[in-house]
């Protein structure tokens, strides 16, 4: 058995997980309405990933992995779904807490409509390579759902936060791509993908990347207002007569 995919996805785990008990953050305090925002949204994204991976626009290499398969995805692949997820929620949830709920970005709106102008423009150029049109297409109605039908107030903050995710998200994309083992980890059938990366990250990746953290924040958030309003109406007292 090789363990190079697993060490990834606990790798990214494993700080945020030990950190989450930091007494000024406290995320574990969280848990309850976190973990299921993170397993919800796993459930699109494995369904979209096995998919691709039957017919060829994706793959993995067996020789960086363990060999148990769940639904035609190895068990690391599912595992990045929970792994990445709370890595990030806990760098987002540390900006909430240390920027607070009301921050708000001067160009958030002018932010929102360069993506949407990029992820629109590239479905159309490339809307017969299925990595690159299903991701554009994905980002660009989630985006115009959070921003026009829920009028989100956190996504400020999620664009502020993201922008100090790149990092890692290069760092860990590009182990599984290829920048550092002797073969990628991960192998992308260019035929379906622009062709263009970013040293061994195709650019899709990006897209693909925001599309997920930002579906975990809204899940996220959401369960933590439904929390917050039944907490405040648990406790308010109960009218006699």
């Amino acid at each position: 058995m090789n363990f190079t995919y697993l060490l990834v996805d606990l790798g990214a785990l494993s700080v945020p997980l030990l950190a989450s008990f930091h007494p000024k953050i406290a995320l574990y305090k969280k848990w309850q309405m976190l973990w299921p925002a993170i397993l919800l949204a796993t459930v699109p994204f494995v369904i979209w990933d096995s998919h691709f991976t039957q017919i060829g626009v994706w793959g993995f290499n067996p020789k960086y992995l363990t060999g148990i398969y769940f639904f035609h995805l190895p068990i690391e692949e599912i595992l990045f779904f929970v792994c990445i997820p709370y890595a990030c929620l806990f760098s987002y949830f540390c900006f909430r807490v240390y920027v607070g709920t009301d921050y708000r970005l001067k160009k958030e709106n002018t932010i929102t409509w360069i993506i949407l102008a990029i992820t629109v423009l590239l479905g159309v150029i490339f809307q017969d390579r299925l990595y690159t049109s299903w991701t554009a297409a994905g980002l660009t109605v989630f985006i115009l759902l959070i921003k026009f039908v829920f009028k989100v107030k956190w996504l400020s903050l999620f664009y502020f936060s993201h922008m100090f995710l790149l990092i890692p998200f290069f760092i860990v994309n590009g182990i599984l791509t290829g920048t550092g083992p002797d073969e990628p980890i991960v192998w992308y059938n260019n035929a379906e993908n622009m062709g263009f990366r970013l040293l061994t990250i195709p650019f899709e990746d990006i897209f693909y990347g925001m599309l997920m953290l930002m579906l975990n924040t809204f899940l996220f958030e959401f369960l933590m207002s439904r929390y917050s309003v039944e907490k405040e109406e648990s406790l308010k007292p109960l009218s006699v007569g």
